[in-house]
């Protein structure tokens, strides 16, 4: 990773700048969603759960809960259960990304960032290659160039390619981008931005 100013300081305040005052903006609306999901089934409005964070640390990561309260074992990074057990504000959360809505506060706590590789379980850092042992060196983020470019259409290698590409050229510039796409993404589809590493733009 490039030990430039922006790496060192400016990720993190550029991350505060723009979380802090969007928080202030929507807490009210991820209250409501919050409220919306207790009194439509049983169980807490968040699901918590530890991920990996910068230098393999453990943090808990916040997301809304989209499926019922029943107990299961997440062993994986995406549950392939009965699709019976995701809620119907489930659904609508999982299609429009809003679950990990929460997750801004991690970026307030400084676990997270708004853009880097999507924080993985503890159990998968025994299957990470030299490209996944890189993410390890920034924050995992809100959405990054893996999530852009495919996400669950690629490998895991293809995904940790992506993610040792962004650690590589971290860049103000290169976050802007991966914002912007990120917005496209979420309009457009993920099968119109899906590039397999080596056929990426």
């Amino acid at each position: 990773m490039r030990e430039t100013f922006y790496a060192k300081y400016g990720k993190r305040l550029f991350d505060l700048l723009v979380v802090i005052p969007l928080f202030l903006i929507i807490w009210p609306f991820m209250a409501l969603v919050a409220l919306i999901i207790r009194v439509t089934s049983p169980g807490p409005a968040l699901f918590i759960q530890e991920r990996l964070g910068r230098n393999a640390r453990v943090f808990r990561a916040y997301k809304y809960r989209t499926m019922t309260d029943k107990p299961r074992v997440f062993d994986t990074e995406f549950y392939t259960g009965d699709p019976s057990e995701i809620t119907a504000i489930g659904r609508f959360l999982r299609r429009s990304k809003l679950d990990e809505l929460p997750q801004v506060l991690n970026v307030i706590k400084g676990e997270m960032s708004m853009v880097g590789p999507r924080p993985q379980l503890e159990v998968q850092l025994k299957d990470f290659n030299e490209d996944a042992k890189l993410r390890l060196l920034v924050r995992p983020g809100l959405t990054g160039m893996a999530q852009t470019h495919g996400n669950v259409a690629l490998s895991w290698p293809e995904r940790w390619h992506y993610d040792a590409e962004y650690v590589r050229r971290l860049s103000f510039g290169l976050d802007l981008w991966l914002i912007a796409r990120t917005f496209a993404v979420l309009f457009l589809g993920e099968e119109r931005f899906t590039r397999k590493p080596g056929a990426a733009s």
